[in-house]
């Protein structure tokens, strides 16, 4: 039985008061790595090399400590460096998490895809 376990950068969820700039720099955020959506292919990937009985299951880790607002520093700032975002908004946007985190609100939501296959006729 294998099972990879991948997440979708697009599909991170970040609670702001700006859900549309929240989006942007999500994607933007995803548009620069080299797999952003692997988590969402690997049941494709399976099923083409030849594995059976695949399922496919999403967890989802919520994170609400301060500490976490170094991931959102992790994607704001290749979001401004690539200009899908202004600085003054990037800015802003950090802020406002940060505001966050000091008043216990700071809610960020990861999915995680779990496949499990069993070996098939070509994988072996």
């Amino acid at each position: 039985m294998r099972q990879p376990i991948g997440q979708d950068w697009d599909a991170i969820m970040i609670a702001s008061d700006d859900a549309e700039l929240t989006r942007t720099i999500v994607h933007a955020r995803a548009d620069l790595l080299g797999a952003p959506h692997v988590g969402r292919q690997y049941r494709n990937l399976l099923l083409d090399g030849g594995f059976d009985d695949v399922t496919v299951e999403v967890h989802t880790s919520v994170f609400t400590d301060p500490a976490m607002l170094s991931l959102l520093t992790r994607l704001a700032e290749p979001a401004c460096a690539s200009g899908a975002v202004g600085r003054a908004q990037a800015d802003g946007w950090l802020a406002e998490q940060r505001r966050r985190a000091e008043a216990d609100r700071l809610l960020i939501a990861v999915p995680f895809f779990v496949v499990a296959a069993s070996a098939g006729r070509a994988a072996g």
